[in-house]
């Protein structure tokens, strides 16, 4: 009994207190220098500009807006800070590209200067392309004036090329639609009937457009909206169900007289503007797009 007592004493004895310890604070300070650390690593490398590669994209930019619409100097930044003075200058040196030294911070004239000497000149590859995009609308054009021709039609359709891509525009002179109406006449059914082997074959989206002039209407249409919508939708209607226009690559909108042709409230414009457009959209990139109406012209030359 006694030497059972003797060993419980033993362990109490040999009993220690809980070491605090105080540096564990040493742990969330150095969480927070890795966190410093990375930060002004982040800070570092978004700092550091490719000299080449912005230079490529400010004449990719340029020569998507022709080269006239963004100017060198606005788009001049620098590798380090900001120097707060103006990109704008009247001097000279107005078409170069200025460039910041990263470690004087001080500006001088980049030793390749790009000055515009035209502002139809664009990048060469851009250009190339917008020319390709061009003769592809051309084709296609064609081979629907061919069909249109075999019938006597071809004065139906007034063909035109904007940013966007080739324009077939429908006058609705009585030809299309009568006044008020969106009922497709025989003669507006052949001109979709030989258009739509050449449109269906295509890879591109249609946009079916419908418009109307403003002169007031009565009847079964409250508005210009509903009756340009309609006219619209009974194009893409024949389309899709007599010449097997796919429906997921069509679409109708109606416009009502917000878009006219041509300006004014003249016969010439009343019957211009009352009509239905038929757009091939140009699946080229936007800055190839920009050129088409120009290179369509044969307005632009290669820079």
């Amino acid at each position: 009994m006694s030497s059972g007592g003797h060993g419980r004493g033993r362990r109490r004895g040999h009993e220690e207190e809980e070491h605090v310890n105080h540096e564990r604070w040493l742990v969330s300070y150095s969480d927070m220098i890795t966190v410093l650390m990375a930060l002004f690593i982040v800070l570092f490398a978004i700092s550091q500009v490719d000299q080449e590669k912005y230079i490529a994209l400010r004449s990719s930019l340029a020569a998507g807006f022709g080269d006239g619409s963004i100017s060198s100097s606005a788009l001049n930044g620098s590798t380090g800070v900001l120097d707060g003075t103006s990109g704008a200058t009247d001097g000279p040196e107005a078409g170069t590209a200025a460039i910041v030294d990263a470690d004087t911070g001080l500006g001088e004239q980049a030793s390749n200067p790009t000055p515009v000497t035209d502002p139809t000149a664009v990048d060469a590859s851009v250009l190339a392309a917008a020319q390709a995009e061009a003769a592809h609308l051309e084709q296609v054009k064609q081979h629907i004036l061919a069909a249109l021709s075999s019938q006597g039609l071809q004065d139906a359709v007034r063909f035109r090329v904007d940013e966007r891509g080739l324009v077939l525009g429908l006058v609705a002179d009585d030809v299309f639609f009568a006044q008020g109406s969106a009922q497709l006449t025989p003669t507006a059914m052949s001109v979709l009937d030989l258009a739509s082997p050449t449109l269906v074959a295509l890879q591109e989206q249609i946009s079916v457009e419908g418009h109307a002039n403003t002169v007031p209407i009565s009847g079964r249409y409250a508005t210009n909206w509903e009756l340009s919508s309609d006219r619209a939708t009974q194009v893409l209607r024949h389309m899709v169900e007599r010449d097997g226009m796919p429906g997921s690559r069509i679409q109708a909108v109606g416009y009502g007289d917000t878009r006219p042709l041509v300006a004014g409230g003249g016969d010439d414009a009343m019957t211009a503007n009352r009509r239905v457009d038929m757009v091939i959209l140009s699946a080229a990139p936007e800055t190839v797009r920009a050129l088409l109406p120009a290179v369509a012209a044969g307005e632009t030359t290669g820079g």
